[in-house]
């Protein structure tokens, strides 16, 4: 069964456009900019809005997680998961940070500023927008499988994430804590974090998981392990 199974995958594979395995030149991959906030904070309004802004700017992908470690302040975060702050604590240990902390700013996985700080937010996504990029394509099929091609990996591998964030403003009131009596805006607040497979610089393929819930955007991210650099970026064409 496992070989029939490889077979069928390998047939799949080939049947696929030759441009994404020929190591072709592949789109130029949005800049992923990734906030890590909290409800409960009160530093982290201005850098929400911000970021919201940020987000509607072409070649941006911007990432709202919500991260759980302040709900002890009397207000728990409702759109925070303890992956989220996972996510962040390998970004803390791979940037030599002493701890985590809200609001951050973390730029294609590879340079950190604080989100109280737009002009060094700025700074670093156009930075990183002027960075030179040898990704690997990422294309969609059907909305069910997700296709990285050829491209160096970085040592050690990468890993395939796959996020779904909810595009709309949400807006939350908060009715204890720090932030009590006001009103959050939030934007493309990151509903679903999720380990698709390794990839090691060559073709693969990677089933997508039905979404959790209705109007959810999905976004593909190929990164470096452990909290490394973002290598590429896709997500399906509307």
């Amino acid at each position: 069964m496992a070989m029939r199974t490889a077979a069928l995958f390998s047939l799949a594979l080939l049947a696929l456009p030759v441009p994404l395995f020929a190591g072709a030149a592949a789109a130029r991959p949005p800049v992923v900019l990734e906030l890590y906030t909290a409800q409960g904070c009160a530093s982290c309004g201005e850098a929400n809005a911000h970021v919201a802004k940020l987000a509607e700017k072409p070649g941006v992908l911007a990432l709202t997680f919500s991260v759980d470690y302040w709900d002890y302040l009397g207000w728990a975060d409702t759109f925070a998961k303890p992956e989220f702050a996972d996510r962040q604590k390998a970004y803390v240990a791979k940037l030599a940070l002493r701890e985590p902390y809200t609001p951050q700013v973390v730029v294609d996985g590879a340079a950190q500023a604080s989100g109280a700080k737009p002009e060094k937010v700025d700074k670093l996504v156009a930075e990183a927008v002027k960075a030179r990029r040898d990704p690997p394509e990422v294309r969609f099929s059907g909305g069910t499988r997700v296709y990285v091609g050829s491209a160096h990996a970085p040592k050690g591998g990468g890993e395939v994430w796959l996020v779904r964030y909810d595009p709309r403003e949400q807006e939350v009131a908060v009715k204890s804590g720090d932030n009590k009596g006001q009103t959050l805006i939030q934007k493309n607040v990151v509903r679903e974090l999720t380990r698709l497979g390794a990839w090691r610089g060559k073709p693969a393929a990677f089933r997508l998981p039905a979404a959790s819930e209705e109007g959810l955007k999905t976004a593909i991210l190929i990164q470096a392990g452990r909290g490394g650099r973002i290598i590429a970026a896709g997500a399906p064409k509307a």
